[in-house]
């Protein structure tokens, strides 16, 4: 079959490599009708992220129809001919994590939890196309897939709805969502979220859905802001103004009462020097992430409020505002997305107009392109939000 797949640093390539096949009985193969380029795929590319090996397929989002069930799914749950989404965290069904719905906690989805145990204290679960630390799982761009735990994770289309309408269930539509979610948002509540690419979008229409009674998008591309102002959210662009007095502009003074940090750890910052500090710290190695994005939400938040971060990041960072969190008492939330959680809510709530995740998409491309999406995703170029691959 044909693949995205790993090729070194700031590379992928498209290559032929074998079919997947069943290789425990609870696993299922999908032919991929829709997958797309994810920002965290990013991180990969970057070489941010340890332990990936050249012509690891890549990719975490994606759905299509399943071809083949292992003897071990329930066919209630499952059967040859579903057309699925499936969640990019692996996830057992069985653990006390899952049984806390707490699904990219997943205790046995990871069969390299020794390599995540020592680099984040605890095993995480397994993630499709995301480094041998989160299990070496073969990703979503592709033609093909095998999905582990078959009868826990893929998520049943049933009705006439566009792969575009659904493909995001996979993850950055309840990524975007959790981020809200975390921020228990009450109807006097402004939030600000800083990153205005489709996690971010995301996380705006969810605190608007939720019931904010102000969404302010911190972003500094201007594509970015136009989409998010299209969508009723107010704008900052960090590039012109000073983030935190803006926002204390916008608030009478208090501060945005919830934050949200849907960058990660490729952050960029408004003032080049201290853009430019991380910027060398990180290509040392002395640290893995720019906080940028998540120093100032701290900082920004009024005292007493919430510091929900869902943008990704791997290791180590440089000058964390401990003072501010704890002096101001502030509410630190955050983790990998429990997708699983989160589909089959959102689901009714696209199929009832609540949000519509196709707004999001300004680039479709064929498989073989795989290389030109990333290209344009990671430049910004072509004003490029988010790439929809077809195998």
């Amino acid at each position: 079959m044909r693949a995205n797949t790993w090729a070194g640093r700031n590379k992928v390539k498209v290559r032929d490599v074998p079919d997947p096949r069943i290789l425990n009985e609870r696993d299922a193969i999908v032919r991929i009708t829709s997958t797309a380029i994810c920002g965290s795929d990013l991180h990969l590319v970057d070489g941010y992220v340890p332990t990936m090996q050249n012509g690891d397929v890549m990719g975490h989002e994606f759905m299509g129809e399943v071809i083949e069930v292992g003897r071990g799914v329930d066919p209630g749950r499952l059967r040859v001919g579903d057309r699925v989404v499936v969640p990019f965290p692996i996830a057992c069904g069985n653990c006390g994590a899952c049984a806390a719905e707490l699904y990219s906690c997943c205790e046995n989805s990871n069969p390299n939890a020794g390599i995540a145990e020592k680099m984040f204290g605890h095993p995480v679960a397994g993630i499709f196309g995301y480094s041998h630390l989160t299990g070496g799982f073969a990703g979503g761009q592709a033609q093909y897939a095998r999905v582990p735990f078959a009868d826990v994770g893929p998520l049943k289309i049933e009705s006439d709805l566009t792969d575009e309408q659904v493909l995001f269930l996979s993850d950055i539509l309840p990524t975007g969502f959790m981020g809200a979610d975390l921020c228990d948002i009450q109807k006097t509540d402004v939030v600000a979220v800083w990153g205005a690419g489709p996690v971010g979008q995301f996380a705006m229409d969810s605190a608007r859905v939720l019931g904010a009674a102000k969404v302010i998008a911190i972003d500094k591309e201007p594509y970015r802001l136009q989409m998010a102002e299209r969508a009723g959210h107010t704008t900052i662009n960090f590039d012109e103004v000073d983030v935190r007095s803006r926002l204390l502009e916008l608030t009478g003074g208090r501060g945005p009462d919830k934050c949200i940090d849907a960058v990660g750890m490729e952050a960029t910052h408004g003032a080049a020097h201290i853009h430019a500090y991380d910027r060398v710290k990180q290509a040392v190695r002395s640290e893995t992430e720019r906080p940028h994005a998540l120093r100032q939400a701290i900082m920004s938040c009024r005292s007493g409020g919430i510091v929900s971060v869902i943008g990704v990041y791997g290791g180590f960072l440089d000058k964390f505002p401990a003072g501010a969190w704890m002096n101001r008492a502030l509410t630190l939330r955050t983790g990998q997305c429990h997708v699983q959680r989160y589909m089959k809510p959102l689901l009714r709530r696209i199929e009832r107009g609540e949000i519509d995740p196709t707004r999001v998409i300004t680039h479709t491309l064929p498989l073989d392109q795989a290389e030109r999406g990333f290209e344009i995703f990671k430049n910004k170029q072509d004003n490029c939000e988010k790439v929809v691959l077809k195998p």
